[in-house]
């Protein structure tokens, strides 16, 4: 199971807690994870990533392990310890100002 970590208005949003967990096919890449959270809660779809391109909504930004995989190609495997669950996929909604 892998498990993602949501921003509290996507939380609000889906109605579910801090942390989703969900079932994804090897392998497990940003891309996999997105569809499979999309397919599990459609009313997330259109917030984390464009409808139509699959790209990254500006202003969010994912993390795993204390890294910043944001702009890591979508095909590229997760780290292992997000595939075994022991961390989660920090999905992160970025602030912006001046």
């Amino acid at each position: 199971m892998i498990r993602i970590a949501l921003p509290t208005h996507l939380r609000r949003l889906a109605n579910v807690e801090r942390e989703v967990e969900i079932q994804v096919e090897d392998p497990v890449t940003l891309r996999a994870v997105l569809d499979a959270l999309e397919d599990r809660y459609p009313m997330l779809r259109g917030t984390i990533r464009d409808q139509v391109t699959k790209e990254r909504r500006p202003y969010i930004r994912f993390f795993a392990c204390g890294e910043d995989l944001s702009l890591e190609s979508p095909e590229a495997p997760l780290p292992a310890e997000v595939t075994a669950g022991t961390e989660p996929l920090r999905i992160v909604g970025a602030m912006a100002g001046g």
